[in-house]
């Protein structure tokens, strides 16, 4: 046995502790050998990742094919109360393979609505409406005296010329007959009233009923077919931030479409007219409406009308109205039987109560119409209605403000009896009043010149608006014609005529009817005779001051 003494220690050697460089050089070229091999693995793996990629999205989907035009599969519908997340509906229409839009929403993730659609839906029922009125020029004594011939067909010259105002407005057809809504105010004191429809044809209309109190025209076109409409919606239901739309004739821009949302509701005060300040019941929108807009429709988000435009404010922007089409849908039937609307009336001035009111009369809320003045012996002083009261309720409807008191009594003929419900000195009283006729300020029809002295109206006049005479010497003197020249006169046109829309005036060369040439008065109104109403008429039109032009005038015979 070797002692313990004696066992060697680690380390005893000296030359144990000595680093062999050859040793650990040739580790660390092992060590990096292997490095470099697990690094190559890696980028070949790497690649062949990415080249199974490229592979997998380059192959077509396993979905059938469908044919060239075809469209989407509706989506399918998920019960309530599953998990599953119902699909995102494609537009009819939609091409296989097309990018799908998902539903913009606003902030409180509901869908908006489909404005595109609903535009093209709406717009073939939306008309353009011209209408033409003619100022009358006041009679005044000629400057030059008479005894001209030329004086004599063309009246004196410096004389008052009656002028022709055109004003451009839209319109919506609300029956396939025929029947159109627009403004009163688009067709006010019209001689004559056109509509161009979306297709481009244009009727001569008929105007059926007219209320300035409440801005709203009833007119009528007679197609022979059946035309598209627009729904009627109910105003009433709306809330202040609905989505609406503005469709119309902006500017002589047809089919203009603008939209916005419901910005107030009821807003009164834009008419100076007492009467019309009664009935005022607009709508508020930010939707852009501009000249040529009236008229037109305000559309709801399910395609459905909620207002005619109407109005809007300068030079404020974003703040137009529109007539509830509630308003309107109450005098339609009135504006078609009597062409004007009969309201009833109590004979009472009628307010909001205010805080101080309430306190001042001990009434129990803010609720009612307050009476400030009744009218002697009006329907309500013959009830027994005195200033001071309040009304709360009308045949037993309550009355919240003035203006629900306004529309049920002003809906009422006149004649019928009306039960009141009335608040005054802390008692409530029960009235019974016959509603009178509301009588409402319109402007009186023009003056009607001096009767004719010429006889029956010519098939010319009557049918072209237009009278002619013979090219006698002086009157071939007065505008210098050659010699050739053969035909009639312009002596007077119509600036609502048919001839006056083209531009046809006084001095002017008719030369040709259809064709056959004219020399005298009697071959011209023998050559517009035969031609049937409705017919075209191809007149040949000379003028030679201050320059010879020549041209064909084409209109349809009235």
């Amino acid at each position: 046995m070797i002692p313990s003494s004696q066992w060697p220690t680690p380390h005893s050697d000296p030359d144990s502790l000595r680093v062999d460089p050859a040793r650990v050089r040739a580790r660390e070229a092992s060590r990096s050998r292997s490095l470099g091999r697990t690094l190559a693995a890696l980028g070949i793996v790497v690649v062949l990742c990415a080249f199974a990629l490229l592979i997998v999205g380059s192959r077509p989907s396993t979905t059938p094919a469908r044919a060239p035009g075809s469209v989407a599969a509706a989506p399918v519908q998920v019960a309530a109360g599953t998990d599953a997340a119902p699909a995102a509906s494609v537009p009819a229409g939609t091409a296989a393979g097309a990018p799908i839009q998902a539903p913009s929403a606003d902030a409180a993730g509901r869908s908006l609505p489909g404005f595109a659609g609903i535009a093209q839906a709406v717009l073939p029922s939306v008309v353009t409406v011209t209408s033409t009125e003619v100022l009358r020029a006041s009679p005044r004594g000629s400057p030059f005296g008479g005894g001209s011939p030329f004086d004599f067909f063309f009246g004196p010259r410096g004389a008052p010329q009656d002028r022709k105002q055109v004003a451009g407005g839209s319109g919506f057809l609300i029956t396939p007959d025929g029947e159109i809504l627009t403004n009163n105010h688009v067709v006010a004191g019209a001689q004559k009233v056109e509509i161009k429809l979306h297709d481009r044809r244009v009727f001569t209309a008929k105007i059926l009923g007219t209320d300035p109190v409440t801005d709203v025209a009833l007119i009528k076109i007679d197609s022979g077919a059946a035309l598209p409409t627009v729904p009627l919606g109910d105003s009433d239901a709306l809330h202040v931030g609905d989505w609406v739309m503005a469709v119309g004739n902006p500017l002589m821009f047809e089919g203009t479409v603008t939209v916005g949302v419901i910005s107030g509701i009821a807003r009164r005060g834009l008419s100076d007219n007492a009467d019309a300040a009664s009935f005022e019941n607009f709508l508020q929108t930010d939707a852009a409406i501009n000249p040529g807009n009236s008229g037109g429709p305000l559309i709801d988000a399910a395609g459905r009308v909620v207002g005619i435009n109407s109005a809007m404010i300068q030079p404020a922007q974003n703040i137009g109205f529109a007539v509830a089409i509630n308003t309107a849908k109450a005098i339609i039937p009135q504006l078609k039987t009597n062409g004007k609307v009969v309201r009833g009336m109590l004979g009472v001035q009628i307010t909001e109560i205010s805080e101080d009111i309430m306190k001042a009369f001990g009434l129990p809320s803010m609720d009612g119409a307050f009476v400030e003045s009744v009218s002697p012996d009006g329907p309500a002083a013959k009830a027994g209605v005195q200033n001071g009261d309040t009304i709360v309720g009308v045949d037993g409807r309550p009355v919240k403000q003035p203006k629900d008191a306004i529309d049920y009594v002003s809906a009422g003929p006149p004649g019928k009896a009306v039960s009141l419900t009335v608040l005054r000195g802390g008692k409530t009283l029960h009235l019974t009043a016959t509603l009178g006729e509301r009588r409402v300020e319109s402007a009186g029809e023009e003056e009607e010149g001096p009767a004719s002295s010429e006889g029956p109206p010519s098939p010319s006049r009557q049918r072209l608006g237009v009278q002619v005479a013979a090219l006698s010497p002086d009157v071939r003197q007065q505008l210098s014609l050659p010699p050739a020249v053969a035909g009639v006169v312009v002596a007077r046109v119509a600036p609502d005529s048919p001839l006056g829309d083209q531009g046809v005036a006084p001095g002017d060369i008719i030369t040709e009817v259809n064709g056959a040439p004219v020399r005298s008065r009697a071959e011209f109104e023998s050559e517009v005779a035969k031609v049937k109403k409705g017919d075209y008429i191809r007149l040949y039109v000379r003028r030679f001051d201050p320059q010879e032009i020549s041209r064909f005038v084409v209109v349809r015979a009235e």
